[in-house]
């Protein structure tokens, strides 16, 4: 005969299974992936590439200049769940290469390291429903030739909801980049994703992302292995998820709405393959994207 403690045990030990298995079907999103993840708590690799072509202009207070060429990105997070509410994240990291047609210089090298943790504000699987508060702290390590590596740091801070029904997931997520130093711009995002399991192999997933700029920095003394620390000064937009100018004059073009489409298939139980292509629904001159193509892989365990 079980004892208390072992009867107390088992409920313990199938509760978390059960828990589990509500969230188990449960994708990652595959756009903006330094600050759109999945809410549930979980252990796992995140590896992805991104190649992003940049606009053969942008806008600045000097007028229409041109940029052209492109950067890909190749960068692996991960998270370790210490319990089914709480795990630590690695958000950001990585290389990229940046190479510009014009004016801008070639360069490569490391971005800045993101760290922090997760935890489900509201936990029900027996909804099938979670909301989890992300904190991270971005280490200013990177490279300034690839528009990494200034100002004091920051903190960012994430609310992410899930909701699954059946064969469809919703999930969205707000976030908030705070940085420690006027060298930097305080912006926030908010984050959509939608997708619909037709086949393991075939999920077709819709995302929206919407960037916003709430105070202008002022990087003047940054990033002078680009045209002379010029960029923040001229520069009328900020620079998306991967990119924080401190632009001084980012209040001209506050807001960047981007477009994703793409799908994920599952190759068994454990690991699924991402791809998305993505488009500025803004204009493409007030930004550092024309379009953008990552392919992603993710493994549970």
């Amino acid at each position: 005969m079980k004892t208390p403690i072992a009867i107390a045990a088992t409920i313990a030990m199938t509760g978390g299974a059960l828990a589990q298995d509500a969230f188990a079907d449960a994708i990652r999103p595959i756009t903006a992936p330094t600050i759109f993840d999945l809410a549930v708590p979980r252990t796992q690799l995140h590896g992805f590439y991104m190649h992003q072509s940049m606009p053969s202009t942008v806008n600045t207070t000097a007028g229409a200049v041109a940029v052209g060429g492109s950067f890909d990105v190749y960068a692996l997070q991960f998270e370790i769940a210490l319990n089914e509410r709480t795990s630590i994240v690695a958000t950001k990291d990585g290389y990229i290469d940046f190479n510009p047609d014009n004016n801008l210089s070639k360069q490569e090298g490391f971005a800045n390291l993101g760290l922090g943790i997760k935890r489900a504000l509201i936990y029900q699987p027996e909804n099938k429903f979670v909301l989890s508060g992300i904190a991270t702290v971005e280490i200013p390590t990177g490279e300034s030739e690839v528009w990494q590596g200034e100002g004091d740091g920051a903190v960012n801070l994430n609310l992410a909801g899930l909701k699954l029904y059946d064969d469809l997931q919703l999930a969205g997520n707000m976030a908030l980049h705070i940085p420690f130093s006027d060298s930097q711009s305080l912006t926030g995002a908010v984050s959509l994703h939608a997708s619909y399991e037709i086949s393991p192999w075939f999920i077709p997933i819709v995302e929206l992302n919407w960037f916003h700029t709430f105070d202008e920095g002022d990087g003047s003394t940054t990033f002078v292995n680009q045209l002379g620390n010029t960029v923040p000064a001229i520069a009328e937009f900020e620079g998306g998820d991967l990119i924080n100018l401190g632009s001084a004059n980012a209040g001209e073009n506050r807001d960047t709405v981007i477009l994703g489409l793409g799908f994920r298939s599952r190759l068994n139980d454990c690991a699924t393959l991402g791809f998305a292509y993505e488009v500025p629904l803004t204009e493409d001159q007030d930004g550092l994207m024309d379009d953008r193509l990552t392919v992603d892989f993710v493994w549970k365990f």
